[in-house]
């Protein structure tokens, strides 16, 4: 029997079936597109980004997500946006991959969620600290010209920072200090950025990092003094205070958080200014917990 002959007893397609044929031809790559993006995005290192209300998160979300910065309000709702890290940006996971890796423009994405900064609205960030999945560190965003003494509101905008980051370490501290089991949580970095670099009270990276530690200190003995006011008796109250750090009036420090897999990094920026947008220090952190 010939080719010929085997040709003949084949059925003939109809213009029907050919369209039929076309169709799932063209649908099977939109499918499987669809199917691998939900995937990755529901997948995608998601990084908290949070600080007092005016430090210029939701500008910084915007330079992240857009390349440039944009005037914003209040945000009152959380917002997740989709960020793509600089090329050149080395990631830390990265460093054995050959870039020919399918995977490798996978990893170079992640999601930004932005939480307002008032008071009132800070149970999104207390919420996502325990419920985010795939969170792999912390942005705090401090405008680094209100933690300087001068002004007419000077120290109340560092006072506001320092309560806000004592409560955020604090609650990290409590996932060992709270722990059932013998396994290590999961290291969360954590980075403070001092924002606008570009003011001229505005405090470099280092003196943040001295006045805010300086002014936790002072909270946390507050915050223990408040409680022994109240009249809880010393023999409950160190477990009601659950003090941040070292105890024995040890001064707070950033490194004390390391023993608690929380490890900090003080670095400046500048989200919006004259000369343009700053934020490398950032790109560089994102890198290193990637």
């Amino acid at each position: 029997m010939t080719w010929a002959d085997l040709l003949a007893f084949m059925p003939h397609p109809t213009p029907l079936s050919l369209l039929i044929a076309a169709l799932v031809i063209l649908s099977i790559p939109l499918i499987l597109h669809t199917i691998v993006y939900r995937h990755t995005s529901a997948t995608l290192p998601t990084f908290l980004l949070i600080g007092p209300s005016g430090a210029g998160k939701t500008s910084l979300t915007t330079l992240l997500e857009q390349g440039r910065p944009s005037a914003t309000h209040t945000s009152q709702t959380p917002l997740v946006v989709e960020v793509s890290l600089p090329v050149k940006t080395p990631l830390a996971s990265s460093r054995f991959r050959s870039p020919n890796d399918p995977t490798w423009e996978v990893t170079k994405k992640l999601l930004i969620q932005d939480t307002p900064g008032h008071g009132k609205l800070r149970h999104y960030v207390f919420d996502s600290l325990s419920k985010s999945q795939n969170l792999h560190g912390i942005i705090f965003l401090v405008d680094a010209a209100d933690l300087s003494s001068t002004g007419a509101d000077a120290g109340e905008g560092l006072r506001q920072a320092a309560e806000y980051l004592h409560d955020v370490l604090l609650l990290l501290q409590k996932r060992i200090t709270s722990s059932k089991t013998a396994k290590s949580p999961q290291e969360m970095p954590l980075l403070v950025m001092a924002n606008k670099l570009d003011l001229f009270t505005a405090l470099p990276a280092p003196l943040a990092r001295t006045v805010l530690e300086k002014e936790i200190t002072k909270t946390r003995s507050n915050k223990g003094k408040g409680l022994l006011d109240s009249g809880i008796d010393d023999e409950n109250a160190g477990e009601e205070r659950e003090w941040l750090g070292e105890g024995g009036g040890v001064p707070f420090e950033f490194s004390q958080m390391e023993e608690m897999a929380v490890p900090v990094k003080v670095v400046g920026g500048n989200v919006m200014g004259p000369d343009g947008s700053d934020v490398h220090h950032l790109w560089e952190w994102l890198g290193s917990v990637l």
